[in-house]
């Protein structure tokens, strides 16, 4: 019986304080065809999901952090912010992560004017955090732009699964190895720090190609004494979280190669996350707990086909992992949102947690009763301290004046001494109305839509000014 381990030596794991062996060197598997593995990603059938039921350990680091894409993958799925647009998220960015930072970086195209002027004005900023960031494709033309402006840090994209190495970029593993190393070669040469975008990571070999490159990477960090972050970008979404699954499907097995195998640490280590098949956040937070500091997002989750994972989600997501949110002002995603609904023209879909308008309210004419009692019953938390999002209470058959009261208070945010009562004449109009819909028929609770007009023309029968 052939024993990989019989002359390696045994040595100390002072993290674990455990006696380790060394494990065999990975190294690159020069393969002559793509693997694609067909037996997972069958074109003409759904993806299939195995398992081998090995598992790894919790590896959560001490520090964690998100980092934003919001004016890179967030501006590939979308019509480009102006110049301005994307100076003024900067500044709501920097509020939202606090003074610790917790927003850590943002990374920028720098193909057109704009988003260079851009580039500009936001470094003008001064601030610290989020850092301001590049991206580029692994193109010495492309590095150029990056020399230019001065940049400290740089992504790099380096497709690593075979469907990009052999039928996009047509070359092999070897090839495209070398190809990437001396781009970074040169980032290194400038003093530049790279940030390698492993994209298509949940389709890559990952012991045949990502651990042997990633090993190289480091070799080079140590080298140049620069540091080299690798972000495992899930590109088509097929990651999942299930302990026992199968590489490369599993995020808790990338993470866990990347940094034992690899030895990339912790705070060098990023997932990318989309959202194809409903995983995105799940997915990273998973990264996150299994070794990950960074976990790459975009504002309302706006990227590529189905999106990224929502940065707002992540803020939430922090603070139940950490039971703090570390300075996060959470305001300013209710800010974020209205500022891209009545500026920017963008829809957020109603039912969107967090930012969606009607995120926080309850239609159900039981659930309304109990939200009336008590409204941490069917509210998620107080969604008025953390998101200026007082718990809105749908009006139907069973809402009584009470209950419209509430609903006009709410919906236009009165001070305590305009607020109204159920005695209010106003709201004996609107009940009239509600009344006279229900005794028609009508089964459904009202539309904000249709709510607002009867207001409005209430207020100007009654001559009340709301707002």
């Amino acid at each position: 019986m052939n024993n990989t381990f019989t002359n390696r030596p045994v040595t100390m794991n002072e993290n674990k304080n455990l006696l380790e062996i060394e494990e065999h060197m990975y190294i690159l598997d020069d393969v002559k065809k793509p693997n694609v593995f067909r037996n997972m990603f069958p074109y003409s059938e759904i993806p299939k999901i195995p398992f081998n039921d090995r598992t790894v350990p919790h590896d959560m680091p001490k520090d964690i952090w998100i980092t934003d894409t919001t004016f890179r993958d967030g501006q590939q799925s979308r019509a480009p912010y102006s110049t301005e647009q994307i100076v003024t998220i900067y500044d709501y960015l920097h509020r939202l992560g606090g003074e610790n930072g917790l927003i850590r970086a943002s990374e920028f195209f720098l193909y057109s004017k704009k988003d260079r002027d851009a580039v500009y004005k936001c470094l003008e900023k001064g601030y610290k955090f989020p850092e301001i960031t590049s991206w580029i494709r692994a193109s010495k033309e492309d590095f150029k732009l990056v020399k230019e402006i001065g940049m400290k840090e740089t992504g790099i994209l380096v497709s690593c699964s075979d469907y990009h190495i052999f039928m996009k970029l047509k070359m092999t593993r070897k090839q495209a190895m070398e190809h990437y190393l001396s781009v970074i070669k040169e980032c290194l040469e400038e003093g530049i720090s790279p940030r390698c975008h492993l994209e298509d990571i949940t389709r890559a070999d990952i012991y045949g190609y990502v651990v042997p490159f990633c090993l190289e990477l480091m070799k080079l960090m140590k080298e140049y004494q620069i540091p080299i972050k690798i972000r495992a970008c899930d590109t088509m979404g097929y990651g999942v979280n299930y302990p026992g699954a199968v590489i490369p499907r599993s995020v808790q097995g990338i993470i866990y190669a990347l940094h034992t195998h690899a030895g990339v640490p912790h705070e060098l280590l990023e997932w990318h996350g989309h959202n194809d098949f409903y995983k995105a956040v799940v997915n990273s937070s998973t990264a996150w707990l299994y070794g990950c500091s960074g976990v790459n997002t975009s504002l309302f989750g706006i990227g590529e086909r189905t999106g990224n994972t929502p940065l707002e989600a992540m803020v939430f997501e922090y603070a139940q992992l950490r039971g703090t949110l570390n300075g996060m002002d959470t305001r300013v995603i209710t800010e974020l949102a209205e500022y891209y609904e009545k500026e920017i023209g963008y829809h957020i879909p109603p039912r969107t947690p967090f930012v969606g308008k009607n995120f926080n309210v309850t239609r159900a004419g039981i659930h309304a009763d109990g939200l009336l009692k008590n409204e941490e019953i069917y509210n998620i938390f107080d969604t008025e301290k953390f998101l200026n999002r007082p718990v809105l209470c749908a009006v139907s058959n069973t809402s009584g004046l009470a209950g419209i009261a509430h609903w006009i208070n709410t919906y236009f945010h009165l001070p305590e001494e305009k607020k109204l009562d159920k005695n209010c004449e106003l709201v004996h109009e609107v009940k009239k109305w509600v009344d006279a819909e229900y005794e028609s028929g009508r089964v459904t609770v009202l539309t904000d839509e249709e709510l607002l007009k009867v207001i409005d023309d209430a207020s100007k029968k009654l001559g009340i000014l709301l707002v």
